[in-house]
Protein backbone atom coordinates (compact mmCIF):
# COMPACT_ATOMS: atom_id res chain seq x y z
CA UNK A 1 0.00 0.00 0.00
CA UNK A 2 1.41 3.51 -0.64
CA UNK A 3 2.39 5.58 2.04
CA UNK A 4 2.04 9.31 2.65
CA UNK A 5 5.36 11.07 1.57
CA UNK A 6 6.99 13.93 3.14
CA UNK A 7 8.34 17.03 1.41
CA UNK A 8 10.79 17.55 -0.33
CA UNK A 9 10.41 14.39 -2.29
CA UNK A 10 13.74 12.83 -2.63
CA UNK A 11 15.70 11.41 -5.68
CA UNK A 12 18.71 10.11 -6.33
CA UNK A 13 19.77 10.65 -10.62
CA UNK A 14 21.64 7.38 -11.99
CA UNK A 15 23.23 7.78 -15.52
CA UNK A 16 26.07 7.46 -16.71
CA UNK A 17 26.40 10.31 -19.04
CA UNK A 18 27.17 13.56 -17.18
CA UNK A 19 25.12 16.16 -19.05
CA UNK A 20 21.91 13.92 -18.86
CA UNK A 21 22.79 13.66 -15.25
CA UNK A 22 23.43 17.46 -14.91
CA UNK A 23 19.83 18.19 -17.23
CA UNK A 24 18.00 16.14 -14.78
CA UNK A 25 19.13 17.78 -11.25
CA UNK A 26 18.65 20.84 -12.47
CA UNK A 27 15.22 19.98 -13.85
CA UNK A 28 14.32 18.54 -10.33
CA UNK A 29 16.19 20.96 -8.01
CA UNK A 30 13.90 23.66 -9.78
CA UNK A 31 11.15 21.65 -9.17
CA UNK A 32 8.58 22.94 -5.86
CA UNK A 33 8.56 19.82 -3.66
CA UNK A 34 11.74 17.25 -5.11
CA UNK A 35 15.55 17.87 -4.10
CA UNK A 36 18.25 15.65 -5.55
CA UNK A 37 20.40 13.87 -2.59
CA UNK A 38 22.83 12.29 -4.97
CA UNK A 39 23.86 11.03 -8.67
CA UNK A 40 25.79 7.86 -9.84
CA UNK A 41 27.50 7.16 -13.02
CA UNK A 42 27.11 3.47 -12.85
CA UNK A 43 24.33 0.34 -11.46
CA UNK A 44 26.99 -0.29 -8.69
CA UNK A 45 26.97 3.34 -7.22
CA UNK A 46 23.35 3.51 -7.77
CA UNK A 47 22.76 0.86 -5.48
CA UNK A 48 25.36 1.79 -3.18
CA UNK A 49 23.88 5.34 -2.59
CA UNK A 50 20.31 4.28 -2.45
CA UNK A 51 21.49 2.03 0.52
CA UNK A 52 23.14 5.32 1.94
CA UNK A 53 20.74 7.95 0.99
CA UNK A 54 17.48 6.16 0.69
CA UNK A 55 15.76 8.29 -1.49
CA UNK A 56 12.62 8.31 -2.50
CA UNK A 57 12.42 7.88 -6.33
CA UNK A 58 15.78 6.71 -7.96
CA UNK A 59 15.38 7.90 -12.13
CA UNK A 60 17.47 5.18 -12.97
CA UNK A 61 19.32 4.74 -16.76
CA UNK A 62 18.94 1.29 -18.27
CA UNK A 63 22.75 1.12 -20.12
CA UNK A 64 25.44 1.97 -17.57
CA UNK A 65 28.85 0.75 -16.78
CA UNK A 66 29.54 -1.90 -14.01
CA UNK A 67 25.92 -3.17 -13.47
CA UNK A 68 23.40 -2.18 -15.87
CA UNK A 69 19.77 -0.21 -14.54
CA UNK A 70 17.92 -3.40 -14.41
CA UNK A 71 20.21 -5.37 -12.29
CA UNK A 72 20.53 -2.15 -10.13
CA UNK A 73 16.65 -2.02 -9.72
CA UNK A 74 16.57 -5.66 -9.47
CA UNK A 75 18.70 -5.11 -6.09
CA UNK A 76 17.97 -1.79 -4.42
CA UNK A 77 13.94 -3.49 -4.71
CA UNK A 78 15.02 -6.66 -3.39
CA UNK A 79 17.08 -5.76 -0.65
CA UNK A 80 14.66 -5.05 3.31
CA UNK A 81 17.43 -1.61 3.44
CA UNK A 82 16.19 -0.18 0.41
CA UNK A 83 12.93 -1.81 0.20
CA UNK A 84 10.95 1.53 0.27
CA UNK A 85 12.95 3.53 -2.62
CA UNK A 86 10.70 3.41 -5.72
CA UNK A 87 12.37 3.11 -9.07
CA UNK A 88 11.67 5.06 -12.33
CA UNK A 89 13.37 4.08 -15.32
CA UNK A 90 14.47 6.18 -18.04
CA UNK A 91 15.81 4.91 -21.28
CA UNK A 92 15.85 6.02 -24.85
CA UNK A 93 14.95 2.46 -25.92
CA UNK A 94 11.77 1.71 -26.20
CA UNK A 95 11.84 -2.41 -26.06
CA UNK A 96 9.98 -4.87 -24.92
CA UNK A 97 12.75 -6.35 -23.19
CA UNK A 98 13.31 -3.42 -20.84
CA UNK A 99 9.73 -3.09 -19.99
CA UNK A 100 9.88 -6.61 -19.25
CA UNK A 101 13.21 -6.60 -17.44
CA UNK A 102 12.37 -3.63 -15.40
CA UNK A 103 9.24 -4.16 -13.87
CA UNK A 104 10.26 -7.74 -13.14
CA UNK A 105 13.19 -6.14 -11.44
CA UNK A 106 10.92 -4.02 -9.25
CA UNK A 107 10.78 -0.72 -11.06
CA UNK A 108 7.24 1.11 -10.63
CA UNK A 109 7.32 2.85 -13.71
CA UNK A 110 8.95 3.59 -16.92
CA UNK A 111 9.66 6.37 -19.19
CA UNK A 112 11.32 7.76 -22.36
CA UNK A 113 14.04 10.16 -21.95
CA UNK A 114 12.27 12.47 -24.47
CA UNK A 115 9.33 12.72 -22.37
CA UNK A 116 8.15 16.43 -21.50
CA UNK A 117 9.78 18.04 -18.43
CA UNK A 118 6.60 18.26 -17.08
CA UNK A 119 5.60 14.99 -17.34
CA UNK A 120 9.24 13.52 -16.14
CA UNK A 121 8.06 15.83 -12.60
CA UNK A 122 5.09 14.48 -12.47
CA UNK A 123 5.80 10.70 -12.79
CA UNK A 124 8.04 11.16 -10.09
CA UNK A 125 5.27 12.33 -7.68
CA UNK A 126 3.48 9.48 -8.97
CA UNK A 127 5.65 6.80 -8.01
CA UNK A 128 6.92 8.48 -4.73
CA UNK A 129 3.28 8.56 -3.76
CA UNK A 130 3.13 4.67 -3.95
CA UNK A 131 1.29 4.81 -7.26
CA UNK A 132 2.67 2.73 -10.76
CA UNK A 133 3.27 4.38 -13.47
CA UNK A 134 2.35 2.10 -16.58
CA UNK A 135 0.53 3.00 -19.20
CA UNK A 136 -1.45 1.03 -21.25
CA UNK A 137 1.04 0.73 -24.23
CA UNK A 138 3.11 -0.26 -21.63
CA UNK A 139 0.77 -3.15 -20.21
CA UNK A 140 -0.16 -4.87 -24.01
CA UNK A 141 3.56 -4.95 -24.83
CA UNK A 142 4.10 -6.59 -21.37
CA UNK A 143 1.04 -8.73 -21.36
CA UNK A 144 1.79 -9.84 -25.34
CA UNK A 145 5.44 -10.84 -23.80
CA UNK A 146 3.95 -12.82 -21.00
CA UNK A 147 2.24 -14.57 -23.74
CA UNK A 148 5.09 -15.53 -25.69
CA UNK A 149 6.64 -17.14 -21.85
CA UNK A 150 4.65 -20.00 -21.31
CA UNK A 151 6.65 -20.84 -17.92
CA UNK A 152 7.53 -18.22 -15.34
CA UNK A 153 11.20 -17.03 -15.97
CA UNK A 154 12.03 -17.92 -12.07
CA UNK A 155 9.83 -20.04 -9.29
CA UNK A 156 6.68 -18.01 -7.94
CA UNK A 157 7.03 -17.05 -4.67
CA UNK A 158 3.72 -15.58 -4.60
CA UNK A 159 0.04 -17.33 -5.51
CA UNK A 160 -3.66 -16.28 -5.94
CA UNK A 161 -4.58 -18.21 -2.32
CA UNK A 162 -6.64 -16.08 -0.46
CA UNK A 163 -7.69 -13.87 -3.30
CA UNK A 164 -11.55 -13.85 -3.46
CA UNK A 165 -13.60 -14.61 -6.85
CA UNK A 166 -14.52 -10.65 -6.95
CA UNK A 167 -11.06 -10.05 -6.25
CA UNK A 168 -9.55 -12.20 -8.88
CA UNK A 169 -11.72 -10.15 -11.74
CA UNK A 170 -10.23 -7.36 -10.74
CA UNK A 171 -6.88 -8.54 -11.08
CA UNK A 172 -7.98 -9.65 -14.10
CA UNK A 173 -8.63 -6.35 -15.42
CA UNK A 174 -6.00 -4.76 -13.62
CA UNK A 175 -3.60 -7.04 -16.03
CA UNK A 176 -5.40 -6.07 -19.48
CA UNK A 177 -4.03 -2.51 -18.42
CA UNK A 178 -7.99 -0.85 -17.32
CA UNK A 179 -7.94 2.28 -14.95
CA UNK A 180 -9.95 1.61 -11.62
CA UNK A 181 -12.54 3.84 -13.33
CA UNK A 182 -12.52 1.37 -16.14
CA UNK A 183 -12.66 -1.67 -13.90
CA UNK A 184 -15.78 -0.05 -11.87
CA UNK A 185 -17.40 0.14 -15.30
CA UNK A 186 -16.40 -2.82 -16.70
CA UNK A 187 -17.98 -4.61 -13.29
CA UNK A 188 -20.91 -2.06 -12.37
CA UNK A 189 -19.55 -1.45 -8.81
CA UNK A 190 -18.85 2.21 -7.58
CA UNK A 191 -15.34 3.59 -7.37
CA UNK A 192 -14.69 3.12 -3.78
CA UNK A 193 -15.38 -0.52 -4.22
CA UNK A 194 -12.98 -0.86 -6.71
CA UNK A 195 -10.13 0.65 -5.08
CA UNK A 196 -10.89 -1.35 -1.69
CA UNK A 197 -10.21 -4.52 -3.92
CA UNK A 198 -7.01 -3.07 -5.25
CA UNK A 199 -6.04 -2.24 -1.88
CA UNK A 200 -6.77 -5.68 -0.59
CA UNK A 201 -5.04 -7.47 -3.83
CA UNK A 202 -1.86 -5.64 -2.78
CA UNK A 203 -1.72 -6.29 0.36
CA UNK A 204 -2.57 -10.38 -0.20
CA UNK A 205 -0.12 -10.27 -3.07
CA UNK A 206 2.44 -8.23 -0.85
CA UNK A 207 2.84 -6.47 -4.52
CA UNK A 208 4.48 -2.62 -4.13
CA UNK A 209 1.93 -1.42 -6.81
CA UNK A 210 -0.13 -1.97 -9.64
CA UNK A 211 2.45 -2.68 -12.16
CA UNK A 212 3.48 -5.81 -9.22
CA UNK A 213 -0.07 -6.29 -10.11
CA UNK A 214 0.33 -7.29 -13.33
CA UNK A 215 3.61 -9.29 -12.85
CA UNK A 216 1.34 -11.27 -10.45
CA UNK A 217 -1.39 -11.63 -12.68
CA UNK A 218 0.39 -13.55 -15.79
CA UNK A 219 2.86 -15.17 -13.88
CA UNK A 220 0.15 -17.14 -11.75
CA UNK A 221 -1.39 -17.79 -15.72
CA UNK A 222 -4.58 -15.95 -14.60
CA UNK A 223 -6.56 -14.33 -17.56
CA UNK A 224 -9.25 -12.49 -17.74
Amino acid sequence: MSEPVSEPVRVLVADDQALLRGSFRLLVETAPGLTVVGEAATGAEAVELARAERPDVVLMDVRMPEMDGIEATRRICGSPETAGVRVLILTTFDLDVYVYGALRAGASGFLLKDTPPADLLAAIGVVAAGDALLAPGVTRRLIAEFARRPEPARPLTRTLDGVTEREREVLGLIARGLSNTEIAEHLRLSLATVKTHVGRLLTKLDARDRAQLVIVAYESGLRS
